[in-house]
């Protein structure tokens, strides 16, 4: 069994690069789209929705089969044709380049993978099988997608911004770690859910630090 590192990857701005145009390079890209990548789309063809992503200048599209050549500089690559050949070739050149490759028709003999993704706002949780089937990924997402509701977004934007504000004052290490501490303990996350919880302004931020800084 393959075991792979767990990252996350800042793509924005970089050259990633997706062979083929149909529903499994949609996926590829959709979630690249999120990242901010700059894409760019080789396939003789497209899908309705890549197509009018490429009119609307979301990505750039080149019309023709994959040529020798076409992975070079780029950050990522996605090996995602409808014909495994052609996947292989890609797969190949990028190892050669030392470029990561995810191959959608064999997954081992790609760099790397992608897995499910959950997201709320700042969270994201990504969620693999190594192999075992997308449907198990599947299910095992919806499962934290219970449990993991929407109130998580603005909980962690609240944890966000508290944390840059103390983070901003400049405390000595002892101060910040005491003040982050208290500051998980709080029970924002219930208040969220209850629908009691106000958004701090300023004097209630001020007020929470000089209460909190001290033992």
């Amino acid at each position: 069994m393959s075991r792979y590192l767990p990252i996350m990857l800042e793509c924005a701005g970089q050259p990633c690069i997706v062979i083929g145009g149909g529903a499994v390079a949609e996926r590829k890209i959709m979630g690249l789209l999120e990242a901010g990548a700059a894409i760019l789309v080789i396939s003789p063809e497209l899908s309705p929705r890549l197509t009018a992503l490429a009119q609307n200048q979301s990505l750039k599209w080149l019309k023709r089969l994959f040529a020798p050549g076409d992975t070079r500089g780029a950050f990522l690559v996605y090996a995602a044709s409808s014909d495994a050949a052609v996947n292989m070739e890609v797969a190949r050149e990028a190892r050669k380049l030392n470029i990561p490759v995810n191959v959608a028709s064999e997954a081992e003999a790609g760099s790397f993978i992608t897995p499910g993704v959950l997201r709320r706002g700042r969270l994201t949780v990504a969620v693999s099988t190594s192999g075992a089937g997308p449907a198990a990924a599947a299910q095992i997402k919806g499962l934290l997608e219970e449990m993991l509701g929407g109130e998580y977004e603005p909980y962690l934007d609240f944890l966000y911004d508290m944390r840059t504000e103390i983070k901003r004052r400049k405390f000595s290490a002892a101060v910040r770690g005491r003040l982050l501490r208290k500051l998980a303990a709080l029970d924002v996350l219930d208040e969220i859910r209850q629908g009691t919880f106000k958004k701090w302004g300023p004097e209630v931020i001020e007020t929470w630090i000089a209460d909190n800084r001290e033992e």
